[in-house]
């Protein structure tokens, strides 16, 4: 057992802890800009869409089911979820390292002594000769034995005289946050992946929808072509000529065909699913155009909370700081106590007695004298650790700003393009009607009528590809804002808990 005095300087070394080197951290006030460089550029009214589930605001079931089921079984958010729960044990490390350390032990020891050893005839003279089999006590002649037993406990303690341990403390709760924002930052990249790749293959789905109608159109017009060659009304060339164009047209269908089931693979990948998985699933065309849904941006200010790379950069710098503290606690002398108290006996029926009591304790200082500059060292790669760190948090921030203005412009861009090319398929629809009613009654040949529809073809294409660019910068903004994250769906992911549509725990 610990002896009075020395249970009195374990108290007052305790008390003398107060002293915490190294530098405090105080989370850097960066200035941001009252509103965003274009806040009018994608002006429209506010709605109530949930930002941590933006995705619905696009009012597509599937949609909606592909990115609950990326959310519950996507590999990246298991990794990160591991990673998690891997920084909070690291964090319960470090809080203990710095606290006294405690170990019962308990043992029996057996020593059978050789009867050739060089004194066994000696030891025979003041024994009587001859030699036992055995002996429970604590001496033993040449060919006997000695059994003891013995049970205890040891502590050891190194006292946190100057901070280290708190720091060390600090810099692993610091990082428990950079888990959780790594995490939350992966649950936002999801669900804008699963979006992009899914609005990607709508978009071609879409294409290719105005592309089979041509064909289709093209068939019925290449049968009528036909008949007129028959009758004699047009020469057998326009014919000729027509099924060439249809054949161009049927050609390009394929690239479509073939982009798609790559979007396919992707998004089943995403989902933690073999590449084939999603094909009948999502080979039906999808009938509606998605409308992308109005958002507002907010201000700078709410970006940076919202944003989790930014809360992980900032977490970063936290933990970085903490690190110098531990570097320069390194700088300074370490005191550890150490004690045992045992019982040992030789006899397991009085091992329990005071009289087999055994105790010892010793207390150690070590005080760092030549090093060469080894821990000074080590101090200087810490804090430009930390100045790293704080530069990568100045970038992240301004890198989440120009996200949403560049995120911003491209929809108003794209905004103005698409209701261009709407009035552009207008316009050739009318043209090609009619130059169909002036080649039915010969007043222009077949070639105006192929560069009309070649045109028409074009717009329409064009349109629907302006459609999709415009549904995925809706959905770059969302993410570029932060939308995809809340701390149910979080805590259902560390947890290994499915999680629900609406980031509330899912049902078993």
């Amino acid at each position: 057992m610990f002896r009075p005095r020395l249970l009195a300087a374990m108290i007052g070394a305790t008390a003398l802890a107060g002293c915490t080197v190294g530098p405090d951290y105080h989370a850097p006030d960066l200035p941001v800009p009252a509103k965003f460089a274009e806040a009018g550029a994608a002006a429209s009214p506010a709605n109530d869409v949930d930002l941590a589930h933006w995705w619905t605001a696009f009012g597509d079931p599937e949609l909606n089911k592909l990115v609950h089921e990326a959310m519950s079984e996507g590999l990246d958010v298991q990794t990160a979820a591991s990673r998690l729960r891997q920084a909070r044990a690291a964090e319960a490390i470090a809080h203990a390292q710095y606290l006294p350390q405690i170990n019962a032990d308990a043992g029996g020891n057996y020593i059978h002594f050789s009867k050739n050893a060089g004194f066994s005839s000696l030891a025979s003279l003041f024994s009587g000769g001859g030699s036992g089999s055995g002996n429970s006590g604590g001496v033993a002649l040449p060919g006997d034995g000695i059994k003891t037993y013995s049970a205890g406990f040891d502590a050891s303690w190194e006292l946190d005289l100057f901070g280290g341990g708190r720091r060390s403390s600090q810099a692993a709760a610091a990082r428990v946050g950079l888990a959780e924002w790594d995490a939350r930052d992966v649950a936002v990249s999801l669900a804008a992946e699963v979006a992009d790749n899914y609005l990607k293959l709508r978009t071609l789905q879409q294409q290719e929808t105005v592309l089979r109608a041509e064909i289709a159109r093209r068939e019925r017009m290449d049968s009528l072509q036909a008949h007129r060659v028959q009758v004699g009304l047009t020469p057998e060339t326009d014919q000729v000529r027509d099924q060439a164009s249809l054949a161009q047209t049927r050609a390009s269908l394929q690239p479509l065909l073939i982009q798609e089931r790559i979007q396919m693979h992707a998004l089943a990948v995403l989902l933690g699913k073999d590449p084939g998985a999603l094909i009948a699933e999502l080979s039906a065309p999808h009938q509606d155009v998605i409308t992308p849904p109005a958002i507002p941006a907010g201000l700078p200010s709410e970006l940076l909370r919202r944003r989790p790379d930014v809360r992980a950069a900032e977490r970063k710098l936290a933990a970085t700081t903490a690190d110098v503290g531990v570097a320069v606690a390194n700088l300074y002398p370490k005191i550890s106590l150490t004690g045992a108290a045992q019982l040992i006996s030789t006899a397991l029926s009085n091992l329990f007695s005071t009289d087999s009591l055994q105790a010892t304790a010793a207390a150690k200082a070590a005080f760092p004298i030549l090093d060469f500059g080894k821990r000074r060292g080590e101090v200087k790669e810490r804090q430009e650790e930390r100045q790293q760190a704080y530069i990568a948090y100045r970038k992240t921030v301004l890198g989440a700003l120009r996200d949403v203005d560049d995120a911003l412009v491209r929809i108003q861009g794209e905004r103005q393009r698409n209701k261009q090319l709407r009035v552009s398929v207008d316009s050739a629809e009318r043209a090609l009607h009619a130059v169909d009613a002036k080649y039915n009654v010969g007043l222009v040949d077949l070639s105006a009528v192929l560069q009309a529809r070649g045109s028409l073809l074009n717009q329409q294409d064009a349109l629907a590809q302006s459609n999709g660019t415009l549904q995925e910068a809706t959905a770059s903004l969302y993410k570029a804002l932060g939308g995809g994250w809340d701390d149910n769906t979080l805590k259902q992911v560390e947890a290994n808990q499915p999680v629900s549509l609406d980031g509330k725990r899912a049902q078993p």
